[in-house]
């Protein structure tokens, strides 16, 4: 039987999208505390279900498809701009496919206007009109609020019409940071992702014997399994081939099983479950919900697909990383010399490199190094620099690192960093690898 929890987010998704939700009015409804319903919208709003928007209040939405997370919705709009809804509330759900900026003659302005577009503008009265009718929204820039006409014209369409202080410029650049955001967070692929969910995940609870572990082993090929509660279908354990040698075959699993084993969520990134994996040398771990509960399971092998398949993807959106790494050139000869440009964003207030953009270079420069010896990728489980000497900006830099030990799982890397010829840092660092 669901719980409370669950048959409240069960009865969020169930409302229209649009609809208007409140903790009082949850808790009235499905007669719970205010906690308990505070608590599921919460988990709603991050399960993209609902939006809480300021002095609109929280509203159902339509949840978004990670393929299409570069789509805003008005409501999301309204928190990006720091606005307020003047009219049209109810369609704060809907999903924008453009912004168009009116900065021209009304008839030009229309020609580039179309359902589903959202236009910015400042206090137009007969573009805000025009633009509702073709089925766009509309965000009044400077502050200006809308005719009542215009107001009672967006409440008909359930178009929104949103004002804002900013200025037109403005708006559009943070709308545009916006959505360059999420395209980088798109590449970021989660443990929600890639897991085998409930349905065809096999599982044991702790009441479960031995006999009944070898009849699940002989059936899926598996050796691994997690242990549940029956009841509650928490996670109590989980029981590999090892934990069972030499057991009677009629002893029950909770007397054997690893008890409090690891675990992920939903959100984990894939590259926080590898790390895990590796470290503590498993081929599978449970996935949780916020009480515990199995929501399925990830395999080594699920989260080594993943992470290549994060390597083949076209670059949507460019990190501070990337930016850096651009500057990074290795001379195609015989020594592979690692060359870089300090340019005046790479560098802190006093004009020298910045220790972030520094310890970037050491770390990549130790990537490229380790992937001549094994073809994997790596993460720093811990680093030691040393910065010597001021570099100033517009200096060009000469990394060397050097390989002092690697293993099957660990390399261990020195990194010299030289200005001019002079030594400037240096970094000492143990990787962990992830092979591919």
């Amino acid at each position: 039987m669901a719980t409370k929890h669950e048959q409240i987010l069960q009865h969020i998704e169930s409302l229209p999208v649009g609809n208007k939700i409140s903790v009082r009015q949850v808790a009235k409804h499905m007669a719970v505390s205010e906690g308990t319903a505070y608590r599921a919208i919460k988990e709603a709003e991050n399960k993209g279900l609902v939006s809480t928007i300021e002095r609109v209040g929280t509203i159902r939405i339509e949840k978004k498809i990670r393929e299409n997370i570069e789509r805003l919705t008005y409501a999301e709009v309204v928190n990006i701009v720091d606005g307020h809804v003047v009219g049209g509330r109810t369609g704060l759900h809907k999903t924008l496919n453009k912004f168009v900026i009116g900065a021209m003659k009304l008839e030009a302005m229309m020609r580039y206007t179309e359902a589903g577009n959202l236009l910015i503008v400042g206090n137009r009265t007969k573009a805000h009109e025009y633009a509702l009718n073709a089925g766009a929204a509309v965000l009044i820039t400077g502050g200006f609020d809308a005719e009542e006409s215009v107001k009672k014209l967006a409440d008909e369409l359930e178009l929104p019409v949103i004002s804002t202080s900013y200025d037109t410029f403005t708006v559009a650049a943070m709308i545009n940071r916006a959505i360059y955001d999420q395209m980088i967070k798109k590449e970021i692929v989660l443990v929600d992702d890639i897991l085998i969910p409930l349905e065809q995940s096999y599982y044991l609870n702790a009441k479960s014997t031995i006999k009944e572990w070898e009849n699940l082993n002989k059936e899926t090929h598996h050796s691994r399994f997690p242990v549940v509660d029956a009841s509650s279908l928490k996670v109590t354990g989980m029981v590999t081939a090892k934990d069972i040698i030499g057991r009677d075959k009629n002893e029950l699993l909770e007397k054997v099983m690893t008890k409090y084993p690891l675990t992920v969520n939903t959100k984990t990134s894939v590259a926080s479950a590898a790390h895990i994996m590796i470290w503590e040398g498993i081929e599978l771990l449970p996935v949780v919900n916020e009480s515990h509960q199995l929501q399925g399971v990830i395999s080594r092998q699920d989260v080594l697909k993943a992470l290549q398949m994060i390597q083949r993807q076209p670059q949507m959106g460019e990190t501070i990383d990337d930016l850096i790494l651009k500057e990074l050139q290795v001379e195609k000869n015989e020594n592979k010399r690692q060359v870089f440009q300090v340019t005046p964003q790479m560098t802190n207030h006093l004009g020298a490199i910045s220790y972030g953009v520094f310890t970037t270079l050491v770390t990549e420069s130790a990537n490229q190094l380790l992937k001549e010896y094994k073809r994997s990728d790596l993460v720093v489980e811990n680093i030691t620099i040393y910065f010597i000497k001021p570099v100033q900006m517009e200096s060009t830099l000469e990394i060397v690192p050097k390989l002092l030990d690697v293993g099957r799982k660990f390399g261990k890397v020195d990194v010299e960093v030289f200005s001019d010829g002079t030594l400037v840092g240096k970094a000492m660092m143990m990787c962990q690898l992830l092979e591919k």
